[in-house]
């Protein structure tokens, strides 16, 4: 069999469960989950090799319509990625509004493979499940609809399946042992703001950016620095707390899902810093590694 390798865009509006389905068919978590939307700010790869398949999946974040610099960098993923696309995999919560009107506009008018994934049907009845298949059918004619749930698993075989049939024939992109094209900077930084997502409530997530200043390692530990940016003082008085206990919590738990993740000890200091209006700023965006 000739080898097959090829770039498969997962895409939807946010909180359609785009993380779970990218960690669920990479087999490793490579994408953040919250319950927060617009959780995932970076278009993130993760690498599928087997003998005769290399499959690499990207992770956007969810389609919006942009307010700010962040915003307008966010989306520019989501464009690179469906330029890139052999195989598009367009995530829909089965309990979403259809005004994805500037996404179905993108899909129609794609060369790559479209596959509709009716996201999240575990507490839908079946008539509910057909009428949103129908619904896909007539609205995007996509060349295959899947009725799933990427958070149980439930369906996800056949959308590897499917995308292993389609992929193009191409030599690897990728050395075979390569899981992601990002660094352990990157997921450090990522694991650490999962935490914020989690802990806080109101615009501190949306407010905060962490950067890892400093990343060494050594033989029996591995010694991690990381900023925490928000954008004004009284955020800062929120995400630090009361003498230190929720900088301290987040600090707690992102050491431990960094250890699990790289297999060892982990050192990590947060401090928090100010850098007032810092998502409508180019000059910061760059600097964070969302402007091209």
């Amino acid at each position: 069999m000739s080898h097959k390798a090829g770039f498969v865009s997962i895409i939807g509006k946010p909180n359609a469960g785009k993380s779970t389905l990218m960690n669920a068919l990479v087999g490793e978590k490579m994408s953040i989950i919250t319950p927060k939307a617009q959780t995932t700010r970076h278009r993130i790869m993760g690498i599928v090799n087997d003998e005769d398949h290399q499959i690499v999946f990207s992770d956007t974040p969810g389609v919006i319509v942009p307010k700010y610099s962040l915003q307008e960098s966010m989306m520019n993923f989501v464009q690179g990625s469906l330029v890139d696309a052999d195989i598009i995999l367009f995530v829909t919560d089965i309990n979403e509004k259809h005004d994805e009107n500037d996404v179905i506009e993108k899909l129609l008018n794609t060369t790559a493979k479209v596959a509709v994934l009716i996201n999240k049907i575990d507490k839908s009845s079946e008539e509910e499940v057909f009428a949103k298949i129908e619904y896909w059918k007539e609205k995007l004619n996509p060349e295959a609809i899947f009725a799933m749930s990427a958070l149980l698993g439930y369906n996800v075989p056949p959308v590897m399946d499917y995308i292993k049939e389609r992929l193009p024939i191409h030599p690897a992109y990728y050395e075979k042992d390569e899981l992601t094209d990002k660094s352990m900077r990157f997921f450090a930084s990522e694991m650490i703001r999962e935490k914020i997502f989690k802990l806080y409530d109101k615009e501190i997530p949306y407010s905060a950016e962490v950067i890892v200043t400093s990343y060494k390692e050594e033989p029996n530990i591995t010694k991690i620095a990381a900023e925490i940016i928000v954008e004004r003082d009284s955020q800062k008085n929120i995400l630090i707390g009361k003498a230190g206990s929720m900088i301290k919590k987040v600090g707690t738990y992102a050491r431990q899902d960094i250890e699990e993740f790289i297999g060892g000890k982990v050192f990590l200091e947060l401090f928090v810093k100010v850098i007032p209006d810092w998502r409508s700023k180019k000059n910061h965006l760059k600097r964070f590694g969302y402007e091209d």
